[in-house]
């Protein structure tokens, strides 16, 4: 499942990488639970909840259906 979810990110990470961010993968549980670190100008950013939420999170779980939470880490 990681890989799947390596793959889910590979996707989104363009898109945080343009704005001066990142994505990093730091855990995926055996009951589906997805722990993430968002770095460089994501990190401490207002909007970061957001783009967990709307970008990562949707990306993820359109993609590895055995995923049921990403949280942020």
């Amino acid at each position: 499942m990681r890989e799947q979810v390596e793959q889910a990110l590979a996707k989104i990470r363009p898109a945080l990488q343009a704005d001066g961010g990142n994505v990093e993968l730091v855990d995926v549980t055996p009951e589906g639970v997805v722990r993430v670190r968002l770095t460089g100008a994501c990190k401490g950013c207002p909007m970061a909840g957001q783009t967990l939420r709307l970008g990562v999170e949707r990306v993820i779980l359109a993609e590895v259906p055995r995923v049921v939470r990403v949280e942020a880490v």
